[in-house]
């Protein structure tokens, strides 16, 4: 125990003397816990701490004597509170008491050593990995063939084979083609459907065959004409000048 704590003169109702003593009594039952002033006690190490300044360890070890007599006093005054606590008679609380010093006893001995291990070892450090001068192991490799070692040489240094980039290309039909393929229609007939005519061919390709188609209007060899929004585009041979035989009706 601490002499901070082991010294505290403690001047209560029913005991005058130091701290150390007043637990030794309670130990050996010569003084009933109910009649311990614990505000008393508290009272008069904070007193202490006053005078002398504040020291963790003997603040630490004053709390945990303290707590337990509090916790067996509590115990005693009110056994009904808890089934298992009302079972706990003098010589119980006493026994409880003496294991809970003894405990705390035992653990403040090992901090303690771990402190002198921390002091002592604090500053040395251990490698995990192999000592720097140690001799390294050699390193032995199969038996190669020469042949084998020669033909993979000569295949890293080979060129590699140009990249192909075919299937990334968008290929369009020319424009002329469709113009073809459109004069050839108008010249069968008079007019025709632009999505009959190129219902079946691929979307890159009826875009190339609007063009076619625009290309023939601008030269005035077509009229088209639109009932309404998303209706058949009917494409027939221009008489006579565009701007009168044109017709384009979109509601």
């Amino acid at each position: 125990m601490a002499p901070a704590v082991r010294e505290l003169e403690l001047d209560l109702d029913a005991f005058e003397g130091p701290f150390d003593l007043l637990l030794t009594l309670v130990l050996k039952e010569e003084l009933a816990l109910a009649e311990v002033d614990a505000v008393g006690i508290i009272l008069a190490f904070l007193d202490r701490l006053a005078e002398r300044g504040v020291d963790l360890e003997s603040c630490g070890e004053f709390l945990v004597l303290i707590s337990a007599l509090l916790e067996l006093k509590a115990r005693a005054l009110f056994p009904e509170a808890d089934v298992e606590l009302s079972e706990l008679d003098a010589d119980e609380a006493a026994e409880e008491l003496a294991r809970r010093l003894e405990e705390y006893r035992r653990i403040k001995e090992g901090a303690a050593w771990l402190s002198e291990r921390l002091a002592t070892g604090g500053d040395r450090f251990f490698r995990l990995g192999p000592a720097p001068f140690s001799p390294r192991p050699a390193v032995r490799l199969a038996p190669q063939d020469p042949e084998r070692l020669a033909g993979a040489m000569r295949a890293l240094a080979a060129e590699p084979p140009a990249v192909s980039l075919a299937h990334m290309e968008l290929r369009f039909p020319p424009v002329s083609q469709f113009l073809a393929r459109f004069r050839a229609v108008l010249r069968r007939r008079s007019r025709f459907d632009f999505a009959a005519e190129v219902g079946e061919l691929s979307r890159v390709e009826q875009a190339v065959a609007f063009l076619a188609l625009l290309e023939l209007y601008k030269s005035g060899e077509v009229m088209i004409s639109q009932a309404a929004p998303f209706t058949p585009i009917r494409i027939s041979r221009a008489e006579g000048e565009r701007g009168d035989r044109w017709i384009a009706r979109s509601a």
